[in-house]
């Protein structure tokens, strides 16, 4: 199957040159991150996707990156060892098994952004492919400089686009990142698209369970009343057996207030669910988790593999009283991750979080 462009992109600068440019997010989120790496000391990374012809455009794709352990700078120079650009390729085997190198990113604190001889050299002994990328982030402001190797040189880019798509590899190199510096968040949350398909089902199934239980108590009323004609007109002149039927009657008439009960519960329990009650919706759940577990079982959708991989130390709860900033502050010490924590639930306002929503942490 042909690649096509990607739909939801967002365009950074003037993209008129060629090749084009495709940053998919969690990439360019983790690329931000690295700027609080680089205090005193440069910062790289490989650059993971593929150089394709995407109706006859030449493009660049890059859909993972996996930092250079150590980057020297010695007079002004800037070095790679043999050793530690061999250590970040085999990482890149390790979490982008189908991905090609496509090129290289550099933090250098306390330079101009500008390109120096020892970055062309870098790029022109690792980086040889035609199209390959280099960008050049700077320290402290958020401005980068994107260039392409074409015609023998390092090409300044005008623009590039970034694109939004599942990425489970790059999720999961962060997130074993995240956990070799020891930073430690809580909770799991499963897949948005699975947990919302599967809020659908349930909800449906509510309603269908709510007109079967109406079904029933319709159902007993009449049986009702035909038992009651029948015993009626068979023991008219028998005092005693009328007796027997007062107590026939009261008894089926308790079982249909029962049956009424049951049925304004559960609708309580639905209307308190709408309202976002989460003792009302536990409640529910727990009366229908048998016969949902069967019907929906065949029609849930499958979770992510990275999903499958996560543990409690992934996530994190929103509270009450909690913004991004505060769970940026209370989990990395500074309010700067709060953009990408936004960027990482793909939330298009960050004011937009409520109690009890599960954030995957960037």
């Amino acid at each position: 199957m042909e690649r096509k462009f990607p739909k939801n992109v967002r365009q950074v600068g003037n993209v008129c040159d060629t090749p084009k440019i495709y940053v998919e997010d969690y990439v360019d989120t983790y690329l931000a991150q690295l700027r609080d790496k680089a205090s005193d000391m440069p910062v790289g990374a490989l650059l993971m996707g593929e150089s394709l012809s995407i109706e006859g455009q030449e493009c660049v794709c890059i859909t993972g990156a996996v930092q250079i352990k150590e980057v020297e700078e010695n007079a002004g120079e800037i070095k790679i060892l043999p050793g530690i650009l061999e250590e970040a390729k085999e990482e890149c085997k390790t979490y982008f098994p189908e991905k090609d190198i496509v090129g290289w990113f550099l933090i250098a604190p306390g330079r101009p952004m500008t390109l120096s001889g020892s970055m062309v050299k870098i790029h022109e002994q690792i980086f040889t492919k035609k199209n390959s990328i280099f960008i050049l982030k700077h320290a402290e402001e958020d401005e980068e400089i994107y260039f392409a190797y074409k015609y023998h040189e390092l090409m300044q880019m005008g623009g590039y686009y970034i694109f939004y798509e599942k990425n489970p590899e790059m999720q999961n190199y962060m997130i074993n990142t995240r956990r070799q510096i020891g930073v430690t968040p809580s909770e799991v949350v499963e897949d948005r698209a699975a947990k919302n398909f599967r809020s659908a089902i349930k909800e449906k199934m509510e309603v269908q369970e709510q007109k079967n239980n109406s079904k029933l108590v319709y159902l007993t009323s009449a049986l009702l009343v035909v038992v009651v004609l029948a015993i009626g007109i068979s023991t008219m002149n028998n005092y005693d057996k009328m007796n027997s039927v007062q107590s026939s009657i009261e008894t089926l008439s308790k079982s249909v207030q029962g049956s009424g009960e049951e049925e304004r519960q559960t609708e309580a329990g639905a209307d308190a669910k709408a309202a976002g009650d989460p003792d009302s919706e536990e409640a529910a759940a727990q009366g229908d988790s048998g016969q949902e577990e069967e019907a929906s079982s065949d029609i849930q959708p499958p979770i992510s593999t990275i999903q499958e991989e996560l543990s409690e130390e992934d996530y994190y709860t929103v509270q009450r009283g909690d913004t991004l900033d505060k769970i940026s502050l209370k989990l990395y010490g500074t309010t700067e991750e709060a953009e990408a924590i936004c960027k990482m639930n793909g939330l298009t306002d960050g004011n937009l979080i409520f109690i009890g929503q599960k954030l995957l942490l960037p």
